[in-house]
């Protein structure tokens, strides 16, 4: 399977620090649902913009190795070239959004990108139907709600129609049916348009119905960079990572490794009670 973002022998630090990452090896795959995590401090954020080239080009600090975006390496290169390809959504995504109006936000960005005005209109219309705001371009920011302004941003990145979108804790600050709800709008647009989503979470339990693969981080090193069935036992090993894991899959991994069986990937407690039953084990998944 092809790779859109590759990582090699990658080593950084910020000015004046200690190594935020070392010895960084991965490669994320075109069309994959690609979930980063690891404990706070771990270096999630700096590898989110690493792979977008914020780190080090634009923050600065010292370096080793590679980072590729379909095969070429973002060593000397804009960030703004870079976000062609490889659109990003912070943390604090309000300090993203630079615009009064919900239109003038997207066209910011594809303007910047020098796209021509009848160009810009259309793919503002439609981005922003895409992510569930039809027909919001006269909106002030400040007639928007938090979830609202996220998917602005997000309808902002979508315009620009980048193969990859990486999205650093979007639902940190949101309750469990908004997080739900805009994950699953993420998905839905994964699976429209074929982006490749990188998704750095604490909160798994969310994105396991869309989880094709994992990267985990441990004090600035990789833990593991697989699919997400061959990364969790790696989790489950640890104390610390191991409460990252969804709820179901620490039970599952509990109950393989207390009965030596092997169950199958749940994606969901539906799967985990008909798997359980197919194994003539009683009781619910909780």
């Amino acid at each position: 399977m092809e790779n859109v973002i590759q990582v090699e022998n990658f080593y950084f630090a910020y000015k004046k620090s200690d190594l935020v990452l070392q010895d960084i090896n991965f490669s994320v795959k075109k069309g994959s649902f690609t979930v980063l995590t690891g404990p706070s401090g771990a270096g999630k954020t700096t590898l989110c913009k690493a792979m977008t080239g914020i780190v080090p080009y634009y923050m600065g600090g010292r370096y080793s190795g590679d980072v590729k975006v379909h095969g070429e390496t973002t060593k000397g290169r804009r960030v703004s070239d870079i976000a062609m390809k490889v659109g990003f959504i912070m943390e604090d995504y309000e300090s993203q959004l630079v615009s009064l109006t919900a239109g003038e936000e997207i066209a910011f960005a594809l303007l910047n990108h020098g796209f021509n005005p009848s160009e810009v209109e259309e793919r503002t219309r439609k981005a922003l139907e895409d992510v569930g705001l039809p027909g919001r371009e006269s909106y002030q920011l400040d007639e928007l709600s938090g979830g609202q302004r996220q998917r602005l941003l997000l309808a902002s990145t979508l315009a620009v129609r980048p193969d990859v979108i990486v999205l650093d804790e979007p639902v940190s600050a949101m309750d469990p049916d908004g997080a739900i709800s805009l994950y699953k709008l993420v998905y839905d647009i994964h699976k429209r348009y074929g982006t490749t989503i990188v998704a750095v979470e604490h909160r798994i339990d969310y994105l396991l119905p869309y989880i094709t693969d994992m990267i985990v981080l441990k004090e600035g090193q990789q833990i593991a960079a697989d699919t997400l069935e061959n990364a969790a036992p790696a989790m489950f090993a640890d104390p610390e990572l191991r409460p990252l894991l969804p709820a179901l899959w620490q039970i599952k991994l509990g109950i393989e490794a207390k009965l030596g069986i092997t169950l199958d990937n749940w994606r969901s407690e539906e799967d985990a009670l008909a798997d359980l039953k197919r194994h003539g084990i009683e009781g619910r998944a909780d």
